[in-house]
């Protein structure tokens, strides 16, 4: 699986090459400020419906009262690191719903761009097809509602698991494999419906090589630590590096 990790991290450093070399820019950035905008919104509101959440829980259960009533200060800390925990998961919950939404909406783009990509790479012209091309959107949903209702139910599990005392620590790292391997997941189907594979099959092989999925999210989210440059590239990168990352894997088992 380090291996198909690393191979998926060094297609996003070839998807900005190739991205340069064919002039692709007007597909990467129309979605990409889209997608920075909405991010932007939809992440404020977000941060303040985590921290409202938090709020009436510590006040609902009277949680906050007793820590103020028998004012420790190791307690007061283990609540608030707690209390940092839930909110990290919440917000990796929150951005999972609007990531699926976006990915929905951009599935037409996402789709073209994909094909076009390894339309690039094989040599070969892919003739338009409108029909294709609504196969491939309604693949592209079908896909990202599968994954929202698993990956809806692991958060709700990690989100309860992220309240009991120092286990909760470790939980945002899961939720944000369990976030990275999902993400990864949808660009990679995308090349799956052109190589004639069923959503079924997709998943089997996805699954067999969960490093690409895991690692194509990984740099997904890393470049949301860039401001503003890094959400505007980050969706369509990812859809270009996973189109990529499954030729390169194709071209390492072939020579092994």
């Amino acid at each position: 699986m380090l291996k198909e990790i690393i191979i998926a991290i060094q297609s996003y450093f070839q998807a900005h090459q190739f991205i340069k070399k064919h002039k692709l820019w007007k597909w990467i950035l129309i979605p990409g400020i889209l997608y920075s905008i909405l991010f932007m919104i939809c992440m404020y509101y977000f941060g303040h419906t985590a921290n409202n959440f938090i709020e009436w829980l510590s006040l609902k259960t009277g949680l906050k009262k007793w820590l103020d009533s028998i004012d420790s200060g190791w307690l007061g800390f283990f609540f608030t690191l707690g209390s940092l925990m839930l909110w990290m998961v919440m917000m990796l919950f929150y951005f999972s719903l609007f990531k699926y939404l976006f990915l929905i909406v951009g599935s037409p783009v996402f789709a073209y761009l994909s094909e076009k990509t390894e339309a690039i790479i094989e040599g070969k012209d892919f003739p338009f097809s409108f029909v294709q091309l609504s196969k491939d959107i309604i693949r592209g949903i079908s896909i990202a509602g599968r994954n929202s209702l698993w990956q809806t139910v692991y958060c709700l599990a990690i989100l309860f698991a992220s309240a009991i005392p120092v286990a909760g620590m470790v939980t945002p790292i899961l939720a944000l494999l369990i976030e990275c391997y999902y993400y990864g997941f949808s660009m990679l189907d995308y090349s799956m419906e052109r190589h004639n594979k069923s959503a079924a099959e997709s998943i089997v092989y996805i699954t067999h090589h969960k490093g690409l999925a895991i690692g194509n999210g990984m740099v997904f989210y890393t470049m949301h630590w860039l401001p503003i440059v890094g959400w505007v590239l980050a969706p369509a990168y990812a859809v270009v590096a996973a189109t990529l990352s499954i030729h390169g894997l194709k071209q390492s088992s072939s020579s092994n």
